[in-house]
């Protein structure tokens, strides 16, 4: 029997090769003589870079930028072997593993590192840029990314407007750089959610970058606010209501507003990249998984995709929570889905017992 090994990060605790490793070894352990394919993926948020570096010939850049908070990282982006293209993850400059649970707050984070990675990139004389988008740590609809670009956001007193997610009410004209950007950014993101409303960006991922209800509401009306003033000022009204708009805290919105990109989903072109079905053909099985099985594994995330791709090949996922109905896993296309957590116990000690609960749970699947 051959079984593909093909899954994201378990966020906050492995890679998405740590745990196709992990995977791997619990499959030998329980089922000797088994042929495995290992194949770590990433939606195109955390992760893609270390995933498409090999099958795109990437140079490596590293440089310090901004934190979330504003603090000194080094950060990394990628340039195509001819220096055309940059792939830029936000996730390294932006993304929420960079924080502690303790400082984690979208009201004060930025997406600014971001943009200097892509301002690094635009001084070299790139064309074009890719953004994979996810894993933030912010909520400000890409204001941060567009600063560090040349943007100006000012308030109705003509002051400069820190850009991060508390202050997006605070904005009253928004003023555009002098010179053009690149002249094409497709933006890779990973879900469908409009930028603002009750599946929007703040009430549907805030919470886990440290958003209360108060703090939540308040982000909510400064996404509804910064995208009437695309549309008043900028000539781009609807960009709120455009599939992806809100992901990455907004950053979909940003890049489409500030950038003139497009949302391109990333799944999709990190498997085609990859050679995902040409590995398909060969296996029996497909093992995916990622960190939390919800109702947003339905939206255009990493199963999804792979389900889709796996045509008849049957697709078993593994995650660390298993929240989605029998129902949603059915209509996602997966012949199961398991959680390896079996005793609920604080999240850091399961988180720290991922590989090993990884392992126990791949040796005992019914292949």
């Amino acid at each position: 029997m051959h079984v593909l090994i093909a899954c994201d990060s378990f966020k906050d605790a492995l890679d998405a090769e740590q745990v196709c490793r992990a995977i791997v070894r619990g499959l030998e352990r329980g089922h000797p003589g088994i042929e495995t394919t290992e194949m770590p993926l990433s939606d195109g948020g955390e992760g893609v870079l270390d995933i498409l570096r090999k099958a795109l010939a990437l140079k490596n850049l590293t440089l310090e930028v901004s934190d979330p908070l504003g603090r000194p990282v080094q950060a990394s982006y990628s340039l195509s072997a001819d220096g055309g293209t940059a792939l830029v993850e936000m996730a390294t400059a932006s993304g929420l593993q960079l924080l502690t649970q303790a400082e984690r707050n979208p009201l004060l984070t930025s997406t600014y590192g971001t943009g200097q990675l892509l301002a690094d990139a635009r001084a070299r004389g790139t064309p074009t840029a890719l953004l994979a988008i996810g894993g933030s740590a912010t909520n400000d609809a890409g204001i941060g990314m567009a600063a560090a670009l040349g943007w100006q956001f000012r308030d109705a007193a003509g002051a400069s407007v820190k850009p991060d997610g508390g202050n997006l009410q605070q904005i009253a004209r928004i003023v555009p750089p002098a010179q053009p950007l690149f002249d094409k950014v497709e933006v890779l993101c990973d879900v469908t959610n409009p930028l603002y409303g009750p599946s929007g960006a703040a009430w549907i991922y805030g919470p886990q970058k440290g958003g209360n209800k108060e703090g939540l509401t308040h982000l909510d009306e400064g996404l509804r606010h910064i995208a009437a003033l695309g549309g008043e000022q900028l000539g781009r009204p609807g960009l709120a209501e455009v599939p992806g708009a809100g992901a990455a805290g907004g950053l979909g919105f940003g890049g489409m507003a500030f950038l003139n990109a497009t949302l391109k989903r990333g799944i999709e072109m990190v498997l085609d990249l990859v050679g995902f079905e040409a590995a398909v053909k060969r296996a029996d099985l497909v093992i995916t998984g990622e960190g939390h099985i919800d109702g947003q594994s339905l939206q255009g995330k990493l199963i999804q995709g792979v389900c889709q791709r796996a045509g008849t090949t049957p697709v078993v996922a593994l995650c660390g929570k298993l929240s989605a109905s029998p129902e949603d896993i059915r209509a996602v296309g997966l012949k199961a889905a398991y959680s390896i957590n079996t005793v609920e116990r604080p999240l850091a000690e399961m988180l720290a017992a991922t590989a090993v609960n990884l392992e126990r749970t791949a040796a005992a699947l019914s292949l």
